[in-house]
C-alpha cells in the first residue's frame, strides 16, 4: 500500500496491488458497518477480496424482541449477510460466541488465528482493545475483547507453526499479516469514503433489528464522517472512516 501524507503524521490510504486479500475480525453483526462499512466499500471497489469473521452473532442484542437467543442470532446473522452484500462482501464466518461474554481467552485466540490462516489477508480490520473514557459505548467489553484476541492472533499466533498444532495437524498452514488497521482514537492512516458513504448507509439499514427505528442515523453517520475528516485535514465536504495503522508484517 502506499498511503498519501495528510498532517501531523496521518497518511491518506491509497490503493495499491500489493493489498489483494482483507479479513475484518470484529464482535457483533453491524459492528463492521457502523465502523468500517465505507472502508470495506473502497476496498471491494478496488478489486480487493474482503472477508468478515464475527466472534458473536449478537444473541443478547440491543432490541426490545420477545425472540429467544437462537431466533435473535438467526435474524442477526442473515442481516449482517445482507448487509455485507451492500459493499461487495460474501465470505463471512460465525464464530458463535456469546454474546456478551466475549473474553481473549486462547480459544478465541485460535479461532482467529484459523479465521487468519483460511484467508490468509495481507490486512486486518479490527476493533480496539483500548478503553475509550470518551466514548464509553465503542468500548463494549466485546469490542475490547475482540480486539485484543485479535492482535494476538495476528501476533504471533497465526504465523506461528507451534502454535495451536491442532491447526497445522488440520491443514491450516501459518500465515503472517502485513498490517492491521485498528479502531482508534489517535488515529495515522484515513480512508476517504465520500463516494462510498450512500453504501454504508445501505449496509446499516439492513440490520433493521437494530437500527430499524432510527430515522437519523444518516445525519448522525455523515456527521461522525465529516468529523473524521476535517480532524486528519481532509478537504472540506469529504466523509472518511480512521485507523490506527499497525505494521505487523
Amino acid at each position: 500500500m502506499s498511503p498519501k501524507a495528510l498532517i501531523d503524521g496521518v497518511e491518506l490510504f491509497v490503493p495499491s496491488e500489493s493489498l489483494k486479500r482483507a479479513l475484518v475480525v470484529v464482535a457483533h453483526p453491524d459492528d463492521v458497518d457502523f465502523g468500517s462499512a465505507g472502508t470495506i466499500a473502497t476496498l471491494t471497489g478496488a478489486g480487493v477480496d474482503v472477508a468478515y469473521c464475527l466472534v458473536t452473532s449478537g444473541d443478547a442484542g440491543g432490541d426490545a424482541s420477545t425472540h429467544s437467543k437462537e431466533e435473535r442470532a438467526a435474524i442477526r446473522e442473515a442481516e449482517q449477510t445482507a448487509a455485507a452484500l451492500e459493499v461487495g462482501v460474501t465470505k463471512l464466518t460465525f464464530l458463535h460466541w456469546p454474546d456478551g461474554q466475549v473474553e481473549a481467552s486462547l480459544l478465541l485466540r485460535r479461532e482467529i488465528s484459523r479465521a487468519i490462516r483460511v484467508h490468509k489477508p495481507d490486512l486486518v480490520i479490527t476493533q480496539s482493545p483500548e478503553r475509550n473514557y470518551e466514548r464509553i459505548y465503542a468500548s463494549h467489553p466485546d469490542h475490547l475483547a475482540t480486539g485484543e484476541a485479535t492482535l494476538r492472533a495476528v501476533y504471533p499466533d497465526a504465523r506461528n507453526p507451534h502454535a495451536f498444532p491442532e491447526l497445522l495437524r488440520e491443514g491450516f498452514e501459518p500465515h503472517t499479516v502485513n498490517e492491521v488497521w485498528m479502531s482508534s482514537s489517535t488515529p495515522n492512516l484515513v480512508v476517504d469514503i465520500t463516494d462510498t458513504f450512500d453504501r454504508k448507509i445501505a449496509a446499516l439499514r439492513r440490520h433493521e433489528s437494530q437500527v430499524g427505528h432510527r430515522e437519523e442515523l444518516d445525519k448522525m453517520l455523515r456527521e461522525w464522517a465529516k468529523t473524521n475528516a476535517k480532524s486528519v485535514g481532509l478537504g472540506k465536504g469529504r466523509l472518511a472512516e480512521t485507523y490506527r495503522r499497525i505494521n505487523t508484517a
